[in-house]
């Protein structure tokens, strides 16, 4: 596992201030309601970009809601935002983050639907790693009572996204078949879950081999990302399948499209194979590139194929489909209250822990969700868990190994 550092204009040994702490222990009693707790990412590069620190605490705006957050979803996207990967990122430094659960503490003018004290969960236009968010009330969601903060913050994005790519855009019916990668990660468990509740629908999952046993039950066939999976398929379903999920990118777009069976769909909702190291590659950014089959309409005419690409945020955030999205939220809600869903959550982080949590979701080691609990205080590093920096400022690179021995925290069950 290579640990890429990079540069940094001030030192940031543990990537915090050591006052931080103390301060954020006397937050209320002293009186200063005004500042709040955040991770800041300073640049666009490597670990060492990010940082805690204090910084002013929003009020709610017209329309929005002021949330006192206790939870965080932290997505394989944010490694993207934090390296620059993504299409017009804002001008750091800014706060990543665009999930978040926690509790109502105010509203602004004309908004309506929420109190003081309200439990909910929200999509955020960043900002959302932090004490305090403030987010229009269009993007706010009650939660169930027995929901608790941390499956709310695993809930929204992945949940959504499952959703709307098997029921909207690919219209999953009973008999179909459906294909997803990634399957261990928090997009893959919901869609597992989710197809579980249309009869008689097989689901082929690949995965990392280390994931198999805590998710063979999940999927009906699982397979190991490192082997020829489309021959595997094949086997099973000469025909190929009706659906795939395609999170990587690269040359799984060829063979995704391969494998479809005729009115199959291909949808394209991540890009997780232009990261390789720590920080930005364009080498890796131009092979993936490089790789994607160059789609040919005469060609998907004449195969009854379909080609989508599908993202939530944009979706929310650019193209104004909130109306939309607050319905499917509605029925995954009743699916949730009816015990057929629930998020799986992989492990909780403190805030001062996003790096070590960044880096078990870059190694592809989490089953489920990763979370930043707001209120967790930091864990103690094991000696040999530690960061070793250089004096060039680059973290010393490990030899690679089986990502079982990469967990830095237990599970939680």
């Amino acid at each position: 596992m290579a640990k890429e550092g990079a540069d940094m204009t001030e030192e940031t040994e543990y990537m915090i201030d050591k006052t931080v702490g103390k301060e954020a222990e006397n937050v209320e009693s002293s009186g200063d309601a005004k500042e709040m707790r955040a991770v800041i990412l300073a640049g666009f590069g490597g670990l060492n970009k990010l940082r805690v620190t204090r910084k002013p605490m929003p009020e709610p705006q017209n329309g929005e809601v002021k949330i006192r957050v206790k939870a965080c979803g932290l997505n394989f996207l944010d490694l993207m935002v934090r390296q620059g990967t993504i299409d017009n990122p804002p001008k750091p430094p800014l706060v990543p983050g665009f999930e978040c659960s926690g509790i109502v503490e105010s509203v602004g003018e004309n908004t309506k639907g929420f109190e003081i004290g309200d439990r909910v969960m929200a999509f955020v236009n960043y900002n959302a790693w932090a004490e305090v968010v403030c987010t229009p009330v269009d993007f706010v969601y009650k939660m169930p009572d027995e929901m608790t903060f941390a499956e709310a913050a695993a809930f929204s994005l992945n949940f959504v996204a499952a959703y709307m790519m098997l029921f909207e855009v690919a219209n999953l019916r009973e008999g179909m078949s459906v294909l997803v990668h990634s399957a261990g990660g928090g997009v893959g468990q919901a869609v597992a879950q989710l197809c579980s509740t249309v009869p008689n629908v097989t689901v082929f999952g690949i995965a990392s081999c280390f994931k198999h046993a805590a998710i063979r039950d999940s999927v009906t066939h699982l397979f190991d990302r490192n082997i020829d999976y489309i021959q595997e398929v094949k086997k099973i379903s000469p025909e190929g399948v009706d659906i795939l999920l395609d999170c990587l990118c690269g040359e799984n777009t060829g063979k995704g499209l391969n494998l479809l069976k005729p009115l199959g769909t291909y949808i394209l909702y991540g890009a997780s194979n232009m990261v390789t190291g720590e920080t930005k590659s364009f080498f890796s950014f131009a092979k993936s590139w490089w790789q994607v089959e160059k789609v040919n309409p005469i060609k998907l005419y004449e195969e009854n194929k379909v080609i989508a690409g599908f993202s939530l945020l944009n979706l929310l955030f650019k193209q104004g489909r909130c109306s939309l999205v607050r319905s499917v939220m509605d029925k995954l809600l009743c699916l949730y209250d009816q015990k057929k869903i629930k998020p799986v959550v992989d492990s909780l982080w403190a805030l001062e822990e996003v790096k070590e949590a960044m880096q078990r979701i870059h190694d592809r080691g989490n089953i489920g969700k990763l979370i930043l609990d707001v209120e967790k205080s930091p864990t103690p590093l094991m000696a040999s868990d530690s960061t070793e920096t250089s004096e060039a400022g680059e973290e010393e690179e490990e030899p690679e190994g089986d990502n079982d021995s990469k967990e830095r925290m237990p599970f939680i069950h």
